[in-house]
């Protein structure tokens, strides 16, 4: 037995309010963006020996003898960065949230957001981490490790970090 409803000009108003209700009601508030919460894990504490604040690594891709790159995601909680350093065969980053810093030694600092890409030179001093009031994530690339990955160097200072230059 088929059902038929009445379809008058009442039926249309109701539907309209139901689905303007449930537009309404039926959705949570809108959600701040937690830098943390990414597409990869937030990985472990760095160490307080290399970075300034909180930053967390997780490794995705190891160095082996066929892939011869190290890939990972760093977060950096705000106010968080490296400390200089250079990589022997360079670097990649690629921004995937929140918005920070990068500087190459001698050079302005450069603001960084989400979608940016940065080419870090081979054996070039530069540091970068998140701005002070976000949260950043980075990939970062590390080719040709048979160079070499990392080579860790003195804390950016507070003065350094909040240079305009």
């Amino acid at each position: 037995m088929k059902f038929r409803l009445p379809v008058t000009p009442h039926f249309f108003v109701l539907i309209a309010l139901l689905l303007s209700a449930e537009d309404t009601f039926g959705q949570s508030p809108p959600k701040q963006i937690n830098v943390s919460q990414g597409i990869f894990p937030k990985g472990q504490k760095g160490p307080a020996s290399n970075f300034t604040g909180n930053a967390f690594t997780y490794s995705l891709v190891s160095a082996d003898t066929t892939y011869s790159s190290v890939v990972g995601n760093v977060y950096f909680e705000p106010g968080a960065r490296s400390n200089w350093h250079t990589h022997p065969a360079g670097q990649i980053l690629i921004i995937t949230d929140g918005e920070g810093f990068h500087q190459i030694k001698g050079k302005p600092k450069e603001y960084l957001k989400k979608g940016d890409v940065v080419k870090c030179p081979p054996n070039v001093l530069h540091w970068h981490g998140a701005s002070p009031n976000s949260g950043m994530q980075q990939l970062y690339i590390i080719p040709n490790t048979e160079k070499g990955i990392v080579n860790w160097m003195q804390p950016v200072t507070q003065a350094e970090y909040n240079s305009e230059n």
